[in-house]
Order: structure tokens, then C-alpha cells, then sequence
């Protein structure tokens, strides 16, 4: 699946990898070295309005490959704003996002385009689940797999699928979508805000019936970099973000009524709450971290927003160990709230 000239010989490419791109010419090379002379995949780096080498850097690889690499240039967007003109610019039949400081490994890369063209002459699939790897800078790596939930190297649905581990989180590293159901579900994700992985994994997600599970460790999701936003300072200081995009997954989780009559499957509406279960708690108790009036406010004020428009889900949300923790009062209060704030960044692979 390696060799060749990108699109040769297919008039429509199999897989789309957004490279949504910002000032990132320190490490933009290594997450496109390994899509080189990929059959079947077209690769779209969206240059997000960068004041460095990126703009250039994407030119250069679209000039040596036109038929594997196409650049964009736009305003800065932001990473929603990128991944929306990637989504728009897309011609494969499978969608993909590789941020630009993470990479792909390429053997997985390869059994994967095997077994898309493979489940294309059996009706294709809603979604590909693939396992990832947390590189974690200084230390080991942390693998994230889905074996013991998910049917192996097989079409499966939800009734098959069971109840995922506490670190077995789907992030939008172990996702690749259809594209036509991207795009039928009408995802368009916020500009200028960070954190709107959540969004795109659970606003299309729940309308996935169609799935796979290859148990490849594709990618390679690289963490540790002081500017990350993933970084726990950088993190307190969007968390207006975090809770602008919290409201938009909540907002896209399906209704218990669409569960109870039978149009969204119980076992994904388990792993969609989990997911929602996990970021809540990541932004509830960074809040509760920041420690300032203004934070404690802002955290007082999400929940009461769960508890208004869904009590019964602002009772399952507040019962978890994180939920309760990361909001007690007083010195030990303070003490668990920095557990709770801890094993919440583990669980979702912050750390």
C-alpha cells in the first residue's frame, strides 16, 4: 500500500488526514514524512494563519507530491476553523485529523488502507476504531487499546460492543469517520477555541451503527510540550474554552427518550456518557483548581446549567468519584479536589 504516486489509478482517494497547522514548522515534518507516497490517501495541511515556516513548509511537500499533499492557507481559525476547511476541502471516503506536532505509524497506516479498501466492497463503514499511544515527553509511553471491548477485525454493532475500561477513552486519535456521515450530521466545529476534539468525536459518534475495530497502534499522540493545550496552566487559562465546548458535547449527547425508544443504541449511549463523564470532570475540577472566586463561580454556574436542563444527568455525572471530589469544601476539600484533578487529567491522557 506504500509505494506508488498517491492517487494513481483511483479517481476518488480512500482517506482524507487533515493536517490542521499552526506555526508548527519545529515538528510539521515529522507528522508528514510518514504519509510519503501513500496510495490512496490525500493529505490537506491547513496552514492556520502561521507567522513561521508552516505556510512554506506545506508548499513545499504539496509542490514534491501533488498527488499526496494539497495545502491550504487561510486566516487564523483556530483548530475547529482548520479542521473545518479541511472537512470542506475533502474528497476521500474516510476522514482522519493528525494534529501537526503527532504522526502516524506507518505500518498501521498501511493495514489500515488495506482494510478500508477491503470493507469498501462490503458497504464501507459509519467508523474505524484503531488503538494510540500517548509518547509522553520524559516519560514512558501509555498505550490506549480496545480489544477487550470491542469485536476484533470484524463489522460489529453496538449490542456487540462491551462496556469500555476507565482509560479506554475514544478520542479523536482512535477515530476515523466517514466522511459522508461528517457531513450528513452537519459538523462544524467553533473557531478560535481549543478543545473541539470533544465535540468531533461525540456529535458524530452518535450517529455511528456501522463500525470496525483494527488492533493497530496507529497513532501517535505526542504530549508534554509547555505551550500544549493540554498543559495544565494553559488549560486553566482557556477554560472558558473548555466550558464553551463542554456545553456544545452536551448539547450534541442524544436524549434519554431517543435511548428508551430504541433510535440510539444503549451501549453507545454508555460509551457517549463516558466520554461527556471525562471531560466534565477534567474542566470541573481544573476549576476547582484555579481556586479563585471567579473560578469557583464559573464552576457553580456550569453545574447548575446540567442540573437545569438535565437533572437526571447532572445526578449521574455528580455521583462519580471525580464529580463529588472536585467539589468539596474546606482544606480537605482542596486536598481531593487536586486528587480528582489529577486522576481526571489520566484518565482522558493529560498526563
Amino acid at each position: 500500500m506504500s509505494g506508488g504516486s498517491g492517487q494513481e489509478g483511483s479517481s476518488q482517494p480512500l482517506l482524507t488526514v487533515v493536517v490542521p497547522a499552526y506555526n508548527a514548522e519545529d515538528y510539521l515534518r515529522r507528522a508528514l514524512d510518514p504519509l510519503r507516497s501513500m496510495r490512496g490517501v490525500e493529505v490537506i495541511i491547513v496552514d492556520d494563519g502561521s507567522a513561521d515556516g508552516t505556510g512554506a513548509i506545506a508548499d513545499e511537500y504539496a509542490a514534491a507530491e501533488p498527488g499526496v499533499y494539497r495545502a491550504v492557507h487561510q486566516a487564523n481559525a483556530g483548530h475547529g476553523g482548520a479542521i473545518n476547511a479541511g472537512l470542506a476541502a475533502a474528497t476521500g471516503r474516510y476522514f482522519k485529523v493528525l494534529d501537526a506536532d503527532d504522526w502516524f505509524d506507518v505500518g498501521s497506516l498501511v493495514r489500515v488502507l488495506a482494510t478500508l479498501e477491503h470493507l469498501e466492497t462490503t458497504g464501507g463503514v459509519d467508523a474505524l476504531f484503531t488503538d494510540y499511544v500517548h509518547e509522553r515527553l520524559g516519560k514512558s509511553a501509555r498505550r490506549t487499546r480496545f480489544g477487550s471491548a470491542f469485536p476484533t477485525e470484524q463489522l460489529f454493532s453496538w449490542d456487540e460492543a462491551e462496556r469500555l475500561g476507565r482509560r479506554q477513552i475514544l478520542m479523536m486519535h482512535a477515530v476515523t469517520y466517514r466522511t459522508e456521515l461528517l457531513r450528513e450530521v452537519g459538523l462544524q466545529l467553533p473557531e478560535h477555541t481549543f478543545y473541539v476534539d470533544n465535540l468531533f468525536v461525540v456529535a458524530p459518534l452518535a450517529h455511528v451503527r456501522r463500525m470496525y475495530y483494527l488492533p493497530v497502534e496507529l497513532y501517535r499522540y505526542f504530549i508534554g510540550r509547555a505551550d500544549q493545550s493540554v498543559n495544565a496552566g494553559v488549560m486553566l487559562r482557556r477554560v472558558d474554552q473548555q466550558l464553551r465546548v463542554n456545553r456544545l458535547v452536551l448539547a450534541a449527547l442524544p436524549s434519554q427518550a431517543e435511548v428508551a425508544g430504541g433510535a440510539v443504541p444503549t451501549q453507545l449511549y454508555a460509551i457517549l456518557l463516558q466520554y461527556v463523564e471525562a471531560v466534565c470532570a477534567v474542566t470541573s475540577a481544573t476549576l476547582a483548581r484555579g481556586g479563585t472566586a471567579e473560578h469557583r463561580a464559573m464552576r457553580d454556574g456550569f453545574w447548575a446549567e446540567i442540573r437545569r436542563d438535565n437533572p437526571w444527568l447532572y445526578t449521574r455525572l455528580r455521583r462519580t468519584f471525580i464529580g463529588t471530589s472536585a467539589n468539596l469544601p474546606g482544606e480537605a476539600g482542596r486536598r481531593m479536589t487536586t486528587l480528582a484533578y489529577h486522576v481526571a487529567r489520566r484518565v482522558v491522557g493529560f498526563s
